[in-house]
């Protein structure tokens, strides 16, 4: 499995650089090993992780066996996204 990336989520990789420190080598790890997998509009998958006291998604899609990344962003906001997975037990 390989990763994709847009034109758009490079730039955007760019800003968040500047503001955060974010690496693009952690994005591709994050798309590769998410803490949380959380659907997004029609076929698209957010990867996202905790990181940088907030929380960094990547909405992806899969393009055959490949990842495509559409965009990233940083938020504070992790209870608004952040699904708490309840123990059944």
């Amino acid at each position: 499995m390989k990763i994709i990336w847009t034109y758009h989520a490079e730039e955007r990789l760019k800003e968040w650089t500047v503001k955060f420190g974010i690496k693009k080598e952690e994005v591709e790890n994050l798309v590769m090993n998410p803490e949380q997998i959380a659907p997004g509009h029609m076929d698209v998958l957010v990867a996202q992780g905790k990181m940088y006291n907030g929380l960094l998604r990547v909405p992806f899609k899969v393009v055959e066996n490949d990842r495509k990344v559409l965009t990233i962003y940083w938020t504070s906001k992790i209870e608004k996204y952040w699904k708490e997975v309840k123990n059944e037990n």
